[in-house]
């Protein structure tokens, strides 16, 4: 976990399998199940549900889009690898700005009066991001399976056990991620443990 020399993924070899990680990957990119975390959540604890709507697309654009949209405009520049940020000393830049997204947004929401619910998702993904900045300065833990594993808890929390039933889907993103070379083992279990945590001990308290 150090900071030196850090030995770089080698490519998976081609096959039907490393197809279906790649769309794993892509399907469960961070962007993603974030945003539909989102939208899922404002929609819940609304009280109509075009007013939910709404509050989730405001949340949106702040915790996803506006970070998303840095990162691209990295990877067209040249700056980053690719979306996923694969090379960890690329990540910092991204997730800072991703951390100061999220700040301002979870401002403009709290003045607005946005449901508690949609609060304390972000409240967790900006707890989340400060962990991740802090772990990547040393380690490339997947974010990946960290925010997998925070859906599926705040799911839970929201809906109930019945959520539990989609838990192997958690193995499914981590094999994903190490068929594909872009993590280790112990970097996804890291980054599913620690993310089941923060989902727990932030979404659950202030919802």
């Amino acid at each position: 976990m150090g900071g030196g020399t850090e030995l770089r993924p080698v490519t998976s070899p081609p096959g039907p399998g490393r197809r279906i990680a790649r769309l794993v990957t892509e399907m469960t990119a961070p962007a993603v199940l974030v945003s539909l975390l989102i939208i899922t959540v404002s929609w819940h604890s609304a009280r109509r549900p075009g007013q939910g709507l709404v509050w989730g697309l405001l949340a949106t654009i702040f915790v996803t889009g506006i970070p998303f949209a840095y990162i691209v405009g990295g990877v067209r520049r040249g700056r980053l690898t690719d979306h996923h940020i694969g090379r960890r000393e690329q990540r910092r830049v991204p997730l800072l700005v991703g951390l100061g997204s999220v700040a301002g947004g979870l401002a403009l929401l709290t003045v607005l009066g946005a449901p508690r619910p949609l609060l304390a998702l972000a409240v967790a993904g900006l707890v989340g991001l400060v962990v991740a900045v802090s772990v990547s300065h040393w380690w490339k833990m997947s974010i990946h399976s960290a925010v997998s594993a925070g859906t599926l808890v705040i799911l839970t929390v929201t809906f109930g056990a019945r959520v539990l039933a989609a838990a192997p889907l958690l193995a499914l993103v981590g094999w994903s991620r190490v068929r594909l070379r872009d993590h280790t083992v112990p970097q996804v279990l890291a980054g599913g443990v620690l993310g089941a945590l923060i989902a727990a001990a932030v979404f659950g308290p202030l919802r």
